[in-house]
This record gives C-alpha cells, sequence and structure tokens, in this order.
C-alpha cells in the first residue's frame, strides 16, 4: 500500500472517531459514516465522502454541520497525526450506498416479477 492510501485510511479513522465522540453539533445525524477519503499527493487537500442516513433536509443539516465542524476536525487531524501539512477537508456527500440499496430493491422486484 502506497503511503498517500495509508495517510487516507488513517485519516478517516481518526475523522470517524472524531464525528462519533466529540462532535456535539445537533445538526449531526447519528447515522454517518465516512466511506472513503482521497488526499491530494500534496496533502494539502482531503476529500472526505460521508454516508447520510435520513431524508435530504437530515443530509443537508449534517453536511453543513460538518462543514462548520471542518476547522476543528482538521487542528484534530494536526494534533493525532503526525504530518507535515494538515490538508484541508472537503465533505462530499456519498450516495452509494443508497444506490446500491435502491438496485438490489429493483433487482429483487424484477426478480419476483418474472416469476
Amino acid at each position: 500500500m502506497d503511503r498517500i492510501a495509508r495517510i487516507s485510511e488513517e485519516i478517516k479513522r481518526e475523522i470517524s472517531n472524531i464525528i462519533q465522540n466529540e462532535l456535539k453539533d445537533p445538526r449531526l445525524s447519528k447515522l454517518i459514516s465516512i466511506t472513503h477519503v482521497n488526499v491530494t499527493k500534496d496533502l494539502r487537500y482531503a476529500k472526505v465522502y460521508v454516508s447520510i442516513m435520513g431524508n435530504d433536509e437530515d443530509k443537508n443539516s449534517s453536511l453543513e454541520g460538518l462543514k462548520s465542524a471542518a476547522g476543528f476536525i482538521r487542528r484534530e487531524i494536526g494534533h493525532r497525526i503526525q504530518l507535515r501539512y494538515t490538508p484541508e477537508i472537503h465533505f462530499e456527500i456519498d450516495n452509494s450506498i443508497e444506490q446500491g440499496a435502491y438496485i438490489t430493491k429493483l433487482i429483487s422486484e424484477t426478480t419476483q416479477n418474472q416469476e
């Protein structure tokens, strides 16, 4: 595994820990999971993909809560992981889990209709 992939995994683990244990923002949904982190080669930016269960209003308010906590999360990452640069964090919603569930539902409906 290359260095960037290891750093991405470590950042993913730490951000998950911070969101679950340290953020007290009431906008944040209880069902937030970090699905993937992409760190640029120069370690300046990290794009964090989050899966948020709930309706669109929950997703938007949780995303706003995460964006407002990005500075705090970045500072905590800087304390926990020894890097030359602590990447600037950008959050993106990842709908792949929901899309997978929707496709599974369509497949099961199709197979039931064929029987």
